[in-house]
């Protein structure tokens, strides 16, 4: 167990590298109920959600839509990264990472403290994240009535609530699955309905390195609040050209109008080592970078990791291990989706 975000978590069930490769090829369910479902609602809940994320809620016309954002400081500065989801006209969901959905609680509080809107925690429900290509299949016939059939016909990113459950199909593996908020009192029931047809619990540790290799970043440690989007592989999640004045924008305008933006890049070690964060990348360009994630990915049997670097970088560098430099290539992410290898280990 470790200590994470306030929470105790299991960094495996077993085998951690068993776990990544049930994920991969069949499906494992995670305890995500560390992680924070905070509900808005309100005739100003989009007005306000357009003001403070750098992507557009607006895109969010069908009910139950989901979209991948940052919340932005004023200096353009990442406060967490989340999902956001219309599920009625007046009503979005929104999921906050567990070690900072006390800042972001507050933060979002103090700005819709004049909009009317109610800004609501749901403490009172547990997460848990369902996962592989046999996910689905396996976790529908458990599903409450109510939810089991909307659930089937949902499209990657959107969801559907059914009383106190809501289900989406998003996920942090780079696999298919579900994405399950229900009550806390019946999370360990389900829980074991879902070991008992074959899907296997994995823990911290698999999630991590199903995580970085779909590419998928990790907040404090592949970006935070001194960094901006534009240099964190996220500017996808950014929309910068339209009229929308979000929080952040004009730091982001001013820092894109400088040009040669650090790249947000993924590594492939060339030789035996294990990439972790923090270490130095000699890139020959005049200036080093550094890898923000790593590790030993099961999948590619190689080490991996997402690092940030110059904008003159080229396809070759070097990383300092243990005092030794080892070549790495540097690759465009994800190296894994949906079960296949998408870089050349």
């Amino acid at each position: 167990m470790v200590e994470f975000g306030g929470w105790d978590l299991p960094v495996s069930y077993g085998s951690q590298i068993d776990e990544h490769h049930t994920v991969r090829r069949a499906a494992g369910v995670f305890d995500v109920s560390h992680m924070c479902v905070v509900d808005l609602r309100g005739p100003a809940s989009s007005a306000l959600l357009q003001r403070l994320l750098a992507n557009d809620v607006r895109r969010l016309q069908a009910p139950g839509k989901a979209l991948y954002s940052c919340l932005l400081r004023e200096d353009g500065g990442i406060l967490d990264d989340l999902i956001a989801c219309r599920l009625e006209e007046q009503w979005f969901r929104l999921v906050v990472n567990a070690a900072t959905a006390g800042q972001d609680l507050e933060w979002i509080g103090r700005h819709a403290a004049t909009t009317g809107v109610t800004v609501l925690p749901r403490r009172e429900l547990a997460l848990l994240a369902v996962q592989g290509p046999m996910a689905r299949a396996l976790a529908l016939p458990l599903l409450p009535a109510a939810c089991a059939a909307p659930a089937a016909e949902l499209q990657p990113f959107f969801a559907a609530s059914c009383g106190d459950w809501f289900v989406s199909r998003t996920g942090y593996t780079g696999e298919d699955g579900f994405e399950i908020a229900l009550p806390a009192e019946v999370a360990a029931a389900f829980w074991s309905a879902l070991c008992a047809a074959g899907v296997r619990p994995c823990g911290l540790g698999a999630r991590d390195t199903l995580r970085l290799e779909a590419g998928m970043n990790l907040y404090g440690q592949d970006m935070d609040a001194t960094v901006t989007p534009l240099e964190s592989g996220l500017a996808w999640t950014v929309v910068l050209d339209d009229e929308r004045d979000f929080i952040g924008k004009a730091a982001l305008l001013e820092q894109r109008g400088r040009g040669a933006l650090r790249r947000f890049v993924g590594l492939v070690l060339q030789e035996r080592g294990v990439l972790r964060p923090h270490q130095r990348v000699v890139t020959g360009v005049g200036a080093d970078g550094e890898v923000t994630s790593g590790t030993f990915a099961p999948t590619l049997e190689r080490s991996i990791g997402l690092a940030r670097v110059p904008a003159a970088t080229g396809a070759e560098v070097q990383v300092e291990i243990r005092g030794r430099l080892l070549p790495a290539r540097v690759v465009r992410p994800p190296f894994v989706r949906n079960g296949r290898v998408l870089v050349e280990s």
